[in-house]
């Protein structure tokens, strides 16, 4: 009997790498990452007097420091539960206009045939390196001359149309991978091209959407550059409310702590509603 051929030092690392030690280390990583997290939020739930008297580590020595007032100072708070209410009404359109727009694009692209089709597709990668702030000042003229400067339309316009290189080059690349004899057997079968769209492209390419999905709301709802610019200064956005409170109400803690918190909590549970789509979507063609 021959005896064992000797394992690469690569497969020796590898397989090392897949113990517990490392495991550990990863758990380790992933507590000190969510630590800022869980700082605020036991900020968000002490008074201002007791987060005056020292850090938010002093809770375990004393939980009943802990308390809801906050929040209620927060729901009192027009301004924050304005800017809220105006964060949803752009966040909302420009993540819906961008799935929309880009999934038809991006349909377009990979399976019609126009004139110019793979030319303009290299504008679309072009337009991906073209930077927001190269568009801040022709936009702002455009708007302005149009009336939706200053505006939620023009908010949701901006962001809608920064967000479609990025969404017709993901679904496009995703869509192009459908196995054409799938859509030759649907035409066949009577499909025009909005039911081929609707019954079969868009089923198979959830995924792919879901993850544009997220990046764009995550995308939009984080934003204080576009929302600073363009947004109605009497209902700005949270992050922008956020700031001026910052600004304006150096102290005001009660209702800072709180914010921050929820501004950032939203975002975290729409990821993770849709984190099982999102890995599909990320992870779509690195296997076969």
């Amino acid at each position: 009997m021959s005896p064992r051929p000797a394992r690469p030092l690569g497969s020796r690392l590898a397989a090392r790498a897949a113990g517990g030690a490392v495991r550990l280390v990863l758990v380790l990583v992933a507590l000190f990452w969510l630590l800022p997290t869980a700082g605020l939020l036991l900020s968000s739930l002490r008074s201002p007097s007791d987060i005056a008297s020292g850090g938010w580590w002093q809770v375990f020595a004393t939980p009943a420091q802990l308390t809801t007032e906050n929040y209620r100072h927060l729901l009192a708070n027009e301004t924050i539960t304005d800017s809220l209410l105006s964060t949803v009404l752009i966040t909302v359109p420009a993540t819906l206009l961008v799935i929309v727009l880009g999934s038809l694009a991006g349909y377009a692209f990979a399976w019609l045939d126009f004139p110019g089709r793979d030319w303009w597709f290299l504008v679309v990668v072009g337009l991906l390196v073209v930077p927001v702030q190269v568009a801040l000042v022709p936009v702002s003229k455009l708007f302005g001359t149009v009336g939706i400067f200053e505006t939620t339309l023009g908010v949701v316009l901006f962001h809608t149309a920064f967000g479609l290189p990025f969404a017709i080059f993901l679904l496009r690349n995703f869509f192009a991978e459908i196995p054409r004899e799938l859509l030759e057997a649907a035409r066949l079968d009577g499909a025009g091209e909005i039911r081929l769209f609707t019954r079969v492209v868009l089923p198979l390419g959830g995924p792919a959407v879901a993850s544009l999905g997220i990046f764009q709301f995550l995308w939009v709802w984080n934003d204080m550059l576009v929302a600073l610019i363009f947004a109605d200064a009497q209902s700005p956005p949270i992050t922008v409310a956020l700031q001026q409170q910052v600004r304006q109400f150096g102290n005001n803690v009660d209702v800072l702590a709180p914010g921050a918190f929820v501004s950032m909590v939203i975002p975290l549970l729409v990821f993770f509603a849709f984190q099982r789509q999102f890995v599909s979507g990320v992870m779509a063609g690195a296997v076969k």
